[in-house]
């Protein structure tokens, strides 16, 4: 069973930027797609964005052009780029291994194509 350990949360200014990073334990991290969900208060846990084994990317429509996800397979994490955030961005981040290698359009916003999920970290981010 993958292990996986979010990090790089914290509380930052609206405008300000944060990069999480999660660290996945054993072996064939390249083998997975990956993902980062997030869950506000009051509300449920949303897709963000993820990336394939290939390194093929999708967000979220309205997290595109802020948000940049990337992987480092030889350290076994993804990140997690957030620029320009917003109070509305404030949330628990969770990352999250697909089943697969590849994550098309359609199974990357699927919350049921994962299944392995970190305990998340929290953003804050105020106005």
């Amino acid at each position: 069973q993958v292990q996986l350990g979010e990090s790089g949360g914290g509380l930052v200014q609206a405008g300000g930027s944060l990069r999480l990073s999660c660290a996945a334990s054993g072996r064939a991290f390249s083998s997975y797609a990956m993902a980062w969900f997030r869950q506000g208060p009051g509300k449920e846990r949303e897709f963000v964005a993820a990336i394939s084994g290939s390194g093929n990317t999708y967000y979220a429509d309205s997290k595109e052009g802020r948000f940049t996800v990337s992987r480092d397979n030889a350290k076994n994490t993804v990140y997690l780029q957030m620029n320009t955030l917003k109070p509305e961005d404030t949330a628990v981040y969770v990352c999250a291994r697909g089943s697969g290698y590849f994550c098309s359009a359609y199974r990357c916003y699927l919350q049921s194509w994962y299944n392995s999920w970190g305990q998340g970290t929290q953003v804050t981010v105020s106005s």
